[in-house]
């Protein structure tokens, strides 16, 4: 097998991490002596082994002499584990080839580099940007401090996501609600606003597929909601409320989401009176999340893609017409064809009786 095909083997691998392992990275590692594989691993959970220990591990005295295959550049520093760097030296590995260097400033190169004095013969860059791919969620946390965020939409082919009188409930098939639920856990949090609160009364957990569920986040600006939303009496204490600075005041109201486990984050206040979502965005990554899932609704939506806070789109789109009702999204401020907004399709298969359309930013578009 060629160098490409073992990282390709440890990104299969890395895969299996996901939902455990953040906010740590998606890593797997293979350890290959005489063309045969001897060790294989991946980052299994939080705190727990990395995968370059995991795999070393596996093939017990068989790494002296061995070649080290990893998708990320193995650690060189004390974290909740030892340096991987370390580990890899003492086992007696020969050669190591890297997938892409990390970009934590405590890592970046300085694993590399700790291998290379160790007189370990080192690759990188091989399969980089799918490298860079799989863990994105990762790398954009850690170079821009803010989580990826991708909006959620289900809505009509003519995109409304609700009808005139608010009706929702469902515009996508069955296939669609368990596909968003397989997608649900593989994000740290789920975000709504207020009002898809207040009109859906949403658990936004993972049901109809097997996973983790991820952090729940209502932004609730002046503390309106009420307190008997199935997001706060159901698990509240995995639920996060973001209101304005200026609520603090509302003591009685804290202290009844308090009881419930319902944590209250203040942020501060927008132009437009709303909450600042580019610091919203700085206070989430501080609980841990390095990605967003934003499930609505057309006022959230709206918002993000207009100040250009997002990522990525997942439409879920049903081939049917409401003709009126609410928009997925709003005025964004073009006025002509020149100013659209710009995504690039990655994405397109059928779910179910809809159609699922993947799309990213394009840096400018």
């Amino acid at each position: 097998m060629t160098d490409e095909a073992y990282i390709d083997l440890c990104l299969a691998l890395a895969k299996k991490g996901r939902g455990a392992a953040s906010p740590n990275p998606l890593v797997g590692c293979v350890v290959v002596k005489d063309g045969a594989i001897v060790g294989a691993g991946y980052h299994e959970k939080f705190g727990g082994p990395h995968a370059e220990i995991n795999a070393l591990d596996n093939a017990g005295d068989n790494a002296r002499g061995a070649e080290l295959f990893v998708n990320l550049e193995p650690c060189s520093h004390y974290g909740k584990t030892p340096p991987c760097a370390d580990a890899i030296i003492e086992a007696g590995v020969k050669r190591v080839v890297v997938g892409v260097i990390d970009p934590n400033p405590l890592v970046s190169g300085k694993g590399v580099e700790r291998l290379r004095e160790a007189g370990i013969e080192i690759r990188t860059g091989v399969r980089e940007e799918r490298c860079k791919d799989i863990n994105r969620f990762f790398f954009k946390r850690v170079s821009e401090g803010v989580p990826y965020v991708t909006l959620k939409i289900a809505q009509t082919l003519d995109g409304k996501i609700a009808d005139r009188d608010g009706g929702s409930k469902w515009i996508t098939s069955a296939t669609s609600r368990r596909m968003v639920h397989r997608l649900r856990s593989g994000y740290d949090a789920v975000l709504v606003g207020a009002n898809t609160a207040r009109a859906d009364d949403p658990r936004l957990t993972v049901r109809m597929t097997e996973g983790r569920d991820p952090l729940r986040i209502v932004i609730d600006s002046r503390l309106r909601l009420r307190a008997t939303l199935k997001c706060f009496t159901e698990r509240g204490d995995r639920t996060v409320v973001l209101a304005l600075n200026e609520t603090k005041k509302k003591a009685r109201k804290i202290a009844t989401l308090r009881e419930l486990g319902v944590r209250v984050v203040h942020v501060r206040k927008a132009r437009d009176g709303g909450v600042d979502l580019k610091d919203a965005l700085k206070k989430i990554v501080g609980l841990g999340v390095n990605s967003l899932l934003v499930e609505g609704g057309a006022k959230i939506f709206t918002a993000f893609v207009v100040k250009e806070l997002f990522d990525e789109i997942r439409i879920f789109a049903a081939p049917m017409f409401f003709g009126g009702g609410k928009s997925a999204i709003g005025d964004v401020g073009a006025r002509s064809l020149r100013e659209a907004k710009r995504l690039e399709v990655v994405e397109v298969e059928r779910s179910g009786a809809d159609v699922f359309i993947q799309m990213r930013k394009i840096d400018g578009g």
